[in-house]
């Protein structure tokens, strides 16, 4: 039976009128909580949707003071600012994008874009949902986490649309061996960010999202082994070995040419020109030629100047 209170001045009251004011005091306070979450998420996501990589986007990996890839693969173009005696060293790597020194001179803006972004998603810290551990069998929608630096390991899964956004804050080195991302949903690894504020060491893991090591001393990449679909970006080093990196430009299978800032003139993108028209901000010189092309003849491939 529940306490009757009541009194000369104040009747008494049904019991099953009692037991539904407190029925909705506690669905209040749960609705309560669960609004709090949705807007803490809501909120987190429209933030960082507004930060962009700027021309940092260009390039599938991004050092400092030096990048050095041995017996991997690296899909995309590779840049090193501000640089040191030996920037780039490339033992056995398979590369198909331009390097050091061909984008030199992109990989100076593409350091600022990259370092202002790093600072922009840690603007994001107080609107993150705390994760703690390993990150093992977790399966997370769209949103801004902070992880401690416990070593990852396992499988995560990202469940969201393709304009889903995924914003990893690491508090921390972020290491991770053997640890698989799995994206579902039709999530994009190239929305997917981790910033941790120490040194990245991933070793035989098949990672997905773009690195940004933005620490000025510890900002280090290291890749031993495994496969990495994303951006690689390092205040300091990066090191790879026997790894293998796709990056955003070549995830995306964009037919459409970007301003090149290693020419200064057009990064012309293999545009696949079978019969008709190909887009119009494509190159027929850079065509894919197992296609024939009426946009151009023959003899005048490669000299396109149209934007």
């Amino acid at each position: 039976m529940m306490p009757r209170y009541c009194n000369e001045a104040m009747p008494c009251l049904p019991e099953t009128f009692l037991k539904g004011i407190i029925m909705m005091n506690t669905l209040q306070k749960y609705f309560s909580k669960g609004l709090l979450a949705v807007a803490l998420f809501a909120g987190a996501s429209a933030a960082w949707a507004q930060v962009s990589l700027g021309d940092a986007a260009d390039f599938a990996v991004l050092g400092g003071s030096n990048v050095t890839c041995t017996a991997g693969v690296i899909a995309g173009d590779v840049g090193v600012a501000p640089g040191s005696a030996v920037p780039f060293t490339n033992t056995g790597c398979t590369i198909t994008g331009l390097t050091p020194p061909a984008t030199d001179a992109a990989a100076v803006g593409a350091r600022v874009d990259f370092l202002n972004a790093y600072a922009s998603l840690w603007s994001q810290s107080n609107t993150c949902v705390q994760l703690p551990g390993n990150l093992a069998d977790q399966n997370l929608a769209p949103g801004v986490y902070c992880l401690d630096a416990v070593a990852k390991a396992g499988t995560l899964t990202l469940t969201g649309a393709a304009d889903g956004v995924w914003v990893f804050l690491v508090n921390g080195a972020l290491t991770a061996t053997d640890f698989n991302v799995v994206m579902a949903g039709g999530g994009e690894p190239c929305n997917v960010y981790w910033a941790p504020t120490a040194a990245a060491t991933l070793t035989t893991s098949a990672f997905k999202g773009s690195i940004l090591a933005g620490n000025p001393i510890g900002g280090s990449v290291t890749l031993t082994g495994g496969s990495f679909a994303g951006q690689v970006m390092a205040n300091v080093a990066v090191t790879m070995t026997g790894a293998s990196v796709i990056g955003c430009d070549t995830l995306s299978n964009d037919t459409t040419c970007k301003k090149d800032k290693h020419h200064h003139d057009k990064k012309h993108k293999k545009c696949n020109q079978g019969v008709g028209n190909g887009p119009e901000a494509c190159d027929p010189g850079h065509s894919n030629h197992h296609h024939s092309s009426n946009d151009e003849d023959d003899d005048k491939r490669g000299h396109s100047k149209r934007k």
